[in-house]
């Protein structure tokens, strides 16, 4: 193949979604980045010395603050935590792809009013802080007579949350869809409903998974606010070590070290699932299917 074609096979190829945000840098550039990657790093590292001389000079280097990290009572204590972060996390997020499915389904609809209704429910849902969600199932639906678990008070709220914004996933998703896909459909004289199930939403799916699961992490940190309910969670546990042990510092940083890792993999999976499922950006009035 020739330098000319393989340009040209690259020049008609769907752009990568970093190719489509950014352009690539030049020479000047990549120095400037260079040189504000080692100037930064030489920042962090001050500021990380910074941090344990003042942790040294206030005292909470002192073996009692950290030694029953060593136990394995306290991992077990907190792993359990953990467990429960995760159940809420999964649960949650699994609900939300349904109903964020079922919002997009309504609101893409040729129903105005069922249109409109769940545009007006995206909206909220996605307006709402998760917070007042839960303060709502916690305090007000019990005064109804309907009586919740603690981990269905916290796993709802925050599902509910989630779903207005994976609606509006599933939707982007929908639009990057080439028209083409849904005009050849409907010449070969499907119906339209049938054309979206069919057609269009398998591959609407496949240029949203990344952000689908990108949005766990979002939904692993509403978990956080689930000591208003009293859920044992990772955090709700950690409050607990604080206080039998009288070790705020040491504890909130070994949590939220757990946390970091928790959704770097997160994120690090949404990578992976996008490389290994190619995902790209095509324009909507395309006729090359990705």
């Amino acid at each position: 193949m020739s330098a000319q074609t393989k340009a040209g096979a690259r020049a008609a190829a769907p752009l990568s979604i970093r190719d489509a945000l950014y352009e690539a840098p030049g020479p000047k550039t990549r120095m400037k980045i260079r040189i504000g990657t080692a100037v930064s790093a030489v920042l962090v590292a001050l500021l990380l010395g910074f941090v344990v001389y003042q942790f040294w000079a206030t005292g909470q280097l002192d073996p009692r603050y950290w030694e029953f990290f060593t136990w394995g009572s306290t991992w077990a204590y907190l792993m359990a935590g953990l467990r429960g972060t995760l159940t809420v996390a999964l649960t949650a997020g699994a609900i939300a792809l349904v109903l964020g499915l079922a919002l997009m389904l309504g609101r893409t609809s040729g129903m105005r009013w069922l249109a409109a209704l769940c545009r007006v429910v995206t909206d909220f849902f996605r307006g709402v802080p998760s917070l007042l969600l839960i303060y709502f199932f916690f305090l007000v639906v019990p005064q109804y007579g309907i009586r919740m678990s603690s981990f269905w008070m916290i796993t709802l709220p925050v599902a509910l949350a989630a779903s207005g914004v994976l609606a509006e996933v599933f939707r982007a998703g929908m639009n990057a869809v080439p028209c083409g896909q849904t005009e050849a459909a409907l010449a070969l004289g499907m119906r339209p409903f049938r054309v979206k199930l069919k057609i269009v939403l398998p591959q609407a799916i496949r240029y949203v998974i990344p952000s689908l699961i990108s949005q766990l992490v979002v939904v692993v940190k509403d978990t956080t606010v689930a000591y208003v309910v009293s859920y044992p969670d990772m955090l709700q546990n950690a409050r607990v070590l604080i206080t039998n042990y009288d070790a705020l510092v040491s504890t909130y940083l070994v949590v939220a070290v757990i946390y970091i890792l928790l959704n770097y993999a997160i994120n690090q999976l949404s990578v992976y699932v996008a490389r290994c499922s190619g995902t790209r950006v095509v324009s909507r009035y395309s006729t090359n299917p990705a």
